[in-house]
């Protein structure tokens, strides 16, 4: 019931930012047209609603280079991105909750089988992180990404040392991907 509960709120939580974004989306992209006066009744009150949220956003695209009227596009894509992170986030806690709940009842093996499945988890994420860090040019050395590198190096680096250049793609990572996954179903096996 309260599992429920949550994915509705947050469901309906997203629903609402994305009509916010998408009304004010239409309503510049109308304005930018030419096809809705500036200061007509409606375009004036989606700015007054609108510019609490779309001047800090503005600001943050400009600073990288961006077109300031492009911000209601970026908070529309912002606000899709992070709803479907967020349902899957509440998703993930509840599929989490059940899980725990189930756990509660099993012996020391399937524990072991849980712990083992989440350690290989994990680093699946970072190496996922890592990738997409690098694509977007994030800095290994950076705050955020220095615990992904440390997690995922020890098997990146001498696979890089092993692995033949293929010009500009790294493969390291799809193979570290391959041999986890090799990994974990070795250990689960061994463990059943």
């Amino acid at each position: 019931m309260i599992a429920g509960l949550a994915e509705y709120i947050a469901r309906t939580i997203v629903v609402a930012a994305l009509v916010y974004a998408g009304i004010l989306a239409l309503t510049h992209w109308l304005v930018r047209q030419k096809r809705l006066s500036p200061f007509g009744a409606w375009p004036r009150f989606v700015r007054r609603i609108g510019d609490p949220v779309l001047v800090p956003l503005e600001r943050r695209v400009v600073r990288r280079g961006g077109m300031p009227q492009d911000a209601p596009l970026w908070l529309l894509g912002i606000v899709v991105v992070g709803g479907l992170l967020l349902i899957s986030l509440v998703r993930w806690v509840i599929d989490l909750g059940y899980g725990i709940a189930a756990l509660s009842h099993a012996g020391p093996r399937v524990w072991l089988l849980q712990l083992v499945s989440a350690v290989f988890w994990a680093l699946r994420l970072a190496l996922i992180i890592r990738v997409i860090g690098s694509w977007l040019g994030a800095s290994p050395f950076a705050r955020w990404m220095r615990p992904v590198v440390a997690m995922t190096d020890w098997i990146l680096e001498p696979l890089r040392r092993v692995l033949p250049p293929f010009g500009p793609l790294d493969l390291s990572p799809l193979v570290a991907w391959f041999l986890l996954w090799i990994a974990e179903q070795g250990l689960v096996l061994a463990l059943q």
